[in-house]
């Protein structure tokens, strides 16, 4: 089994009108092979700026714990980011995905795991539901937890599916 790193970045900001308060970026990523043991780093950065600004050592740090926590090197990291709009998506994929590289480069010349990144999206107003009553969940009529919709209402071309 090849070692895995799962890491999930997000940034919060200050509330709107509070120009001066600083953004706080974080990221967190998994430290076994289960995985459920996991690191932490937050930095403080510009205030509404949801680019992560020093991506590549937040990552480095987290490289180097799950070196130290497994004894491996991840063959693969699945990056997930939260908060990211559709209309920022390429300007933010292409500077942390670089980000990403150089934090591996900088750990050894010729590292260069399997990176996926997904963007994370939770504030959207699709609302699913079963086409069988009898697989309905509670009074709500939710649909079974583990569901993915992968068609028909995702977008035509970016992978895009609903969990």
């Amino acid at each position: 089994q090849q070692p895995v790193i799962f890491l999930g970045a997000d940034v919060t900001h200050p509330p709107a009108g509070d120009g001066k308060k600083p953004s706080i970026a974080a990221v967190v990523g998994s430290m076994d092979a289960h995985p459920s043991r996991y690191c932490a780093t937050v930095r403080v950065q510009r205030p509404r700026q949801e680019i992560i600004q020093d991506l590549a050592s937040m990552v480095r740090e987290l490289l180097i714990q799950f070196y130290k926590s497994t004894r491996f090197k991840p063959t693969r990291i699945i990056f997930y980011r939260d908060g990211v709009s559709e209309g920022q998506f390429r300007q933010v994929l292409y500077y942390e995905l670089l980000a990403i590289r150089e934090a591996c480069i900088s750990l050894e010349k010729d590292y260069q795991p399997g990176i996926t990144y997904i963007v994370v999206q939770k504030r959207h107003h699709t609302r699913l539901f079963c086409a069988d009553r009898t697989e309905r969940v509670g009074r709500s009529g939710n649909i079974p937890a583990g569901t993915t919709v992968d068609t028909d209402i995702t977008h035509p071309y970016e992978f895009d599916f609903y969990l």
